[in-house]
């Protein structure tokens, strides 16, 4: 017999899908727009930044413009929902991150597309941005599943997204060929509803280490 609590699960339910803006004590999350375009293009103008994403460079001169106009494409035909990533200490504009893949009537998405200015990364502004939304995604949206995926070869993200507590779920071979022709294996990552109380709680016990080394 199907219990209470299955079939809640099972029941259709679609996301709550919309634009909002997230912000915490390091960070503030704001809809991705054209207003924000001066302000990545400085954060990103580093070329190591776009190593191994599938964008290729975007610290080429109007690549970043061209970047937003195919995201915010993207969240009109309803797959991706894009942030721009404000330093609130500084007020600066440090990188974007977003939710793609949506699937609406499975209640799954993917968190990913997340690129921060050198200075700002492997700090508390990537844990504090990952922790907002994957708290909107389970809490508000009403998802059940969180992906992430990441180039294999990309050491730092493989460790970064399993610091978040996702579990491994395995490797696409060839899974994208990339702007400089190198063909892909992506590394896939889940969180699931009924595992969000523990990674929630891990990430806050983290962020309360952050909070107290400021940038």
């Amino acid at each position: 017999m199907t219990s209470e609590k299955e079939n809640t699960f099972l029941t259709p339910k679609e996301l709550q899908v919309f634009p909002v803006i997230l912000e915490g004590n390091l960070v503030r999350l704001e809809p991705l727009s054209l207003a924000h375009r001066d302000g990545l293009t400085e954060a990103g103008s580093a070329p190591a930044i776009w190593q191994f994403m599938l964008y290729g460079d975007l610290s080429r001169p109007g690549a970043m413009q061209a970047w937003v106009k195919d995201i915010l494409r993207r969240e009109l035909a309803g797959t991706d929902l894009p942030f721009t990533v404000i330093h609130k200490p500084s007020g600066k504009i440090v990188g974007a991150t977003r939710y793609l893949d949506i699937r609406s009537e499975h209640r799954g998405l993917e968190l990913g597309g997340t690129w921060y200015a050198p200075e700002f990364q492997r700090t508390g502004v990537n844990t504090e941005a990952k922790y907002l939304l994957l708290r909107h995604a389970f809490e508000t949206m009403g998802c059940i599943r969180v992906q992430f995926k990441a180039d294999s070869r990309n050491e730092r993200s493989l460790r970064g997204i399993e610091r978040l507590g996702a579990v491994r779920e395995g490797l696409l071979r060839n899974h994208m060929i990339l702007a400089d022709g190198v063909f892909r294996h992506s590394v896939y990552f889940s969180i699931l509803i009924d595992e969000w109380p523990r990674v929630k709680a891990g990430l806050e016990e983290r962020l309360q280490r952050d909070y107290k080394e400021p940038l």
